[in-house]
């Protein structure tokens, strides 16, 4: 770590799953961060090399249980912790510490609709009014003024930065958006599953949670905040047998007047300052291997034959800009450190 850097004290509650681990990767060069603690409930009294061995050659603090941490050696905390068990957790985190949850239980402002799609009552309604929605290039002033902020989820993330400044700007219509989403397997976490195995996995693709994901509300809450009135979504997720990287393809009807070149031109407007997403160019299509290991987004618009029809094809990488990455970007803005710290390697080819 570079003398001439404030140290900032970092703590990652759930570090033995991927996202844990890709935080841990990236951290590792940034220069302001050095991690005092790491937690894990059932890998707890283990060395993190013993857990990932990817990671033996770098001096890390072995994994203990929440209860063991002191949080007064912390500056931020990220939350990498399964979904509903966030929200008591990070209501006990003390104020002067900033934290960054990369699970869902924050990311629905309307706790009657988190009830509704997670099966439970919200735990922590009070803190909830607090939290900002952290998709960073949405959202950057409140991202900048929260104590915590809710990291998107990795479907969102690929979904609403082509989505959300068309919207905005009118260009499409707020009804009938299809969104057709495709993910790596890490996106389903590290737990054994059956389900996940290599051989019930590989040589094939399925679709799941047909009809009633999870992450339909999210995208939808934040589409109706950019379209200024309610706005449905067909949303339809994949597997598929690959490590990481995420593809949505998106299908719009466009505003009268307006061609799939004046699409493309409004978000290459939107996005030419930004330094993790960008615009293809006319034919060129992006792909997960275009953005894999690395923290940017990359959208590609096509006309589609049917009157009025667009199409448009988003990819991240679901562990990175989907999760972990775009988590230490958050933290970069909330601290007013330079948004690109730790996160700017270039993408991993082929």
């Amino acid at each position: 770590m570079a003398t001439n850097v404030t140290p900032v004290r970092i703590g990652i509650l759930g570090a033995s799953g991927y996202t844990g681990a890709d935080l841990v990767r990236m951290l590792l060069r940034h220069p302001a961060a050095e991690i005092r603690a790491l937690t894990a409930e059932r890998q707890a009294g283990k060395p993190m090399a013993e857990v990932f061995p990817h990671l033996q050659h770098y001096k890390l603090p072995d994994l203990v249980k929440i209860e063991a941490v002191n949080w007064d050696q912390l500056d931020v905390v990220f939350c990498a912790l399964p979904h509903g068990t966030t929200q008591e957790i990070v209501a006990g985190i003390p104020n002067g510490i900033k934290v960054v949850d990369l699970s869902a239980d924050f990311r629905l402002s309307d706790p009657h609709s988190y009830a509704e799609w997670y099966g439970h009552e919200h735990r922590a309604v009070e803190l909830q009014k607090e939290v900002a929605y952290g998709l960073t290039e949405l959202n950057r002033q409140g991202v900048r003024k929260a104590r915590v902020v809710a990291n998107p989820g990795c479907y969102p993330t690929c979904s609403l930065l082509p989505l959300a400044p068309l919207l905005l700007e009118e260009m499409i219509e707020p009804g009938g958006i299809v969104i057709d989403a495709k993910s790596g397997v890490s996106g389903a976490g590290r737990d054994a599953k059956q389900q996940n195995l290599f051989t019930e996995v590989s040589e094939g693709f399925n679709a799941y949670g047909v009809g009633h994901h999870r992450h339909m509300p999210e995208i939808e809450q934040e589409l109706r905040l950019a379209a200024g009135r309610p706005v449905t979504v067909s949303f339809t997720p994949h597997l598929v047998p690959m490590n990481r990287g995420m593809m949505s393809t998106i299908y719009v009807r466009m505003a009268d007047g307006v061609s799939a070149d004046d699409l493309r031109e409004t978000l290459k407007a939107k996005y030419e300052s930004e330094a993790f997403v960008g615009v293809t160019a006319p034919g060129i299509a992006p792909a997960t291997r275009h953005v894999r290991g690395s923290n940017h987004a990359l959208i590609g618009v096509f006309a589609d034959r049917t009157p009025r029809g667009a199409i448009i094809v988003s990819v991240i990488d679901n562990l990175v800009k989907g999760a972990s990455g775009q988590a230490i970007q958050n933290m970069n803005v909330m601290l007013g450190l330079g948004e690109t710290t730790g996160i700017d390697q270039a993408p991993m080819f082929p």
